[in-house]
């Protein structure tokens, strides 16, 4: 059981910037591909950014530029730094995980969300 731990949110003016972190708790013996979404209330849950464990990253076109995902050394913690924040950015993040292990009997794969962090934005 891999448990995620959301942290970084907060309330912000426009212009402004956040660092949100997301560790997971689990096997060291396994990957872990981190992903941040975000969900505004009445609306679906929108892709944000992503980091997989060989380093490469992609983002959602309305945050190119101005959102910087990370991961740490140890692999099992991202962190997204958002910069020029904007009122549509207001939203639940989430962070997700797509845990990998390799065992002699097979190779798996099992997905984690978090509980999210909020992040409100002014004008």
């Amino acid at each position: 059981q891999v448990q995620l731990m959301e942290s970084g949110g907060g309330s912000v003016q426009a212009g402004g910037s956040l660092r949100l972190s997301c560790a997971a708790s689990g096997d060291t013996a396994c990957t872990y591909d981190m992903m941040w979404y975000r969900q505004v209330p009445g609306k679906e849950r929108e892709f944000v950014s992503r980091v997989n464990t060989d380093g490469s990253t992609s983002y959602a076109d309305s945050v190119k530029g101005r959102f910087t995902i990370s991961q740490d050394n140890d692999k099992k913690t991202a962190y997204l730094q958002m910069n020029s924040l904007q009122p549509e950015d207001t939203a639940m993040y989430i962070c997700k995980t797509d845990q990998r292990c390799r065992t002699v009997l097979a190779d798996t794969v099992v997905v984690y969300w978090g509980q999210g962090t909020q992040v409100t934005v002014s004008s």
